[in-house]
């Protein structure tokens, strides 16, 4: 444990932002997932729980959780497999 005024606060910032960050990323891995999932079994709203992984996609770009490239990549499959199912 640190024992600088600063860096005792640097630890506890550090510390919310990895927690919001995890929250963040699991968040958009599970959306990600349940629209690869509603692809592959071709269920009635794949259209819609595409629509919310590409709008976390982005939330989690603009956050910089992913880059802006990564953040195009993943979208860019998402709408291709859906394209194609």
């Amino acid at each position: 444990m640190p024992n600088i005024k600063s860096a005792k606060k640097r630890v506890i910032v550090n510390n919310k932002r990895a927690d919001r960050n995890k929250s963040r990323n699991t968040a958009l891995k599970t959306a990600i997932k349940k629209a690869n999932a509603a692809i592959e079994s071709n269920a009635a709203d794949k259209e819609v729980l595409v629509k919310a992984a590409v709008k976390k996609i982005d939330q989690a770009s603009a956050k910089g959780l992913i880059h802006k490239n990564n953040a195009a990549r993943k979208k860019s499959a998402l709408v291709c497999k859906l394209n194609k199912a």
